[in-house]
């Protein structure tokens, strides 16, 4: 298979301290097109940067996660503002709210509210991140009508039908290819192709047959075969589709 483009990853990760750069070296070699690694706040961003000035097919996000807004600088919003200049910072990201943790929804619902205003105010898309937080995600989106998409999608179909209204995509991962993964299949189902991405959200959420290893770009193939049994299609014309979206959606 070739083609793949990892429309959200964190290489950054310390599981990948031991072999990153020989990991990221041969990835090309399996078909890897592109990756856009996420950031979750000014310290990954800056390690990302990096990155993404190393590898051609690499690039990378800014933004502050709602699990690292402990100690958020003031001037947070100015920083990322200079990330986004360069120019292979494509996104603003990963936003939004996680109400799987005990941090203070209020302070969440206010820097995913701020890092949106400037995405609007710059014309970039941003990156969102929804954890048990369905109802006021969607009510932020609704109002504010930000351009982007919600990675690892975890709502409804009901919900997707909002996300769509609002024109924004999807990316899926490895979670469609679990048996208890009913939303996500349903999600599959129903998502026009031109509003979807694909995505590792590596280290994390491996695909079946690789359930609880380290992730990496090259399982999103197993992702494509699923969601190529979902539609209809062959697993390649899975991958040519969402990498052409990918390359839209950031701009590539």
């Amino acid at each position: 298979m070739n083609n793949i483009f990892d429309s959200h990853a964190h290489y950054d990760d310390k599981w990948f301290d031991q072999d990153r750069e020989q990991l990221l070296c041969e990835l090309p070699k399996s078909g890897v097109v592109a990756v856009v690694n996420n950031s979750v706040n000014i310290e990954t961003a800056e390690f990302n940067k990096k990155l993404a000035e190393k590898y051609p097919y690499f690039y990378f996000t800014a933004g502050y996660h709602p699990e690292n807004l402990e100690n958020i600088p003031t001037d947070y919003l100015d920083k990322i503002q200079e990330f986004l200049k360069h120019p292979k910072c494509v996104a603003l990201g990963e936003i939004g709210l996680d109400y799987h943790w005990d941090i203070p929804r209020d302070l969440q619902k206010k820097i995913f509210i701020q890092q949106i205003e400037l995405s609007k105010k710059l014309d970039v898309p941003v990156i969102v991140h929804d954890r048990e937080a369905h109802g006021d995600t969607m009510e932020i989106l609704k109002k504010y009508k930000p351009k982007g998409l919600l990675h690892c999608f975890s709502g409804s179909v009901e919900m997707l039908k909002e996300v769509l209204k609002l024109g924004m995509s999807i990316s899926l991962g490895g979670v469609v290819t679990f048996k208890n993964a009913r939303h996500s299949v349903e999600c599959a189902e129903y998502v026009p192709m031109d509003k979807l991405l694909l995505e590792t959200d590596s280290p994390y959420l491996s695909p079946v047959p690789n359930r609880g290893k380290r992730n990496d770009s090259r399982n999103i193939v197993y992702v494509a075969e699923k969601i190529a049994e979902i539609k209809g299609l062959t697993t390649q014309e899975v991958l040519d589709i969402t990498a052409e979206n990918a390359r839209k959606f950031y701009s590539i």
